[in-house]
């Protein structure tokens, strides 16, 4: 989900090239024809928009067309640097980081659990492991992502279900998203998309992208709020 662009286009075709059936969803129907066009290894595409009230019933039939689903990554996300906090833009990202990302994460748990199982990997973020000025909504909304995930961990225990999660959070990624930013230390979408392949494929709970991020976040968790509210982050 989110496969037109950016980490997501590059997880897909990466998971195609290892022998994967892979479908491929996002908004922008016509660039979801250039990715399938061009590979070969991916099996079915869907026009889904998270945002809509059909989203989860077209999911359904995607999976269906592809005989199952083993594997939800999940890719769809959008972001501002809002200090101005524009109030349209904040209501955006969480009615897609939020309400969207429930509305899909909901759906895909109840489909593997009626098939007894599989793995749901979502890309979150670093910024959501401090509230981050610059970025509220993004930064809040990638928050409840994680802990969404860490409930349905526990759900799917409470439940017996055999339907593991990984929890990705990349540092600041050279796509669409952060395009014209000031970001430091962006990396390579298609570095991060092996990594990516890498943690679902050992089933990484939780996996934070690259190692100098792994480091940062290490450090700025170890600040106290009082500290924290008061650095001028941009």
């Amino acid at each position: 989900m989110g496969a037109t662009s950016g980490i997501g286009m590059e997880v897909a075709l990466l998971l195609a090239k290892r022998g994967w059936k892979v479908g491929i969803a996002g908004r922008r129907e016509e660039r979801l024809c250039r990715v399938m066009d061009a590979n070969k290894g991916i099996a079915v595409k869907k026009q889904i928009d998270v945002t809509a009230q059909n989203a989860a019933e077209r999911l359904a039939e995607m999976a269906e067309e592809l005989g199952g689903m083993d594997l939800y990554v999940h890719s769809s996300g959008i972001g501002w640097q809002n200090t101005g906090l524009d109030t349209d833009k904040e209501l955006l990202t969480v009615e897609t980081n939020g309400t969207g990302f429930t509305r899909m994460l909901s759906a895909v748990f109840n489909l593997m659990a009626e098939r007894g199982g599989g793995h749901i990997a979502c890309i979150t973020s670093i910024a959501g492991t401090k509230g981050l000025g610059a970025a509220p909504a993004y930064s809040a909304t990638k928050r409840y992502q994680s802990h969404y995930l860490e409930c349905l961990t526990q759900l799917a225990g409470i439940r017996g279900l055999d339907i593991t999660t990984t929890d990705i959070r990349p540092g600041f990624v050279d796509t669409d998203l952060i395009a014209n930013s000031h970001f430091p230390l962006k990396l390579p979408p298609k570095a991060v998309a092996a990594d990516i392949v890498q943690a679902i494929e050992r089933k990484k709970a939780v996996v934070v992208i690259d190692w100098r991020y792994r480091l940062l976040v290490a450090l700025w968790r170890l600040l106290p709020r009082w500290i924290w509210t008061r650095m001028k982050i941009q």
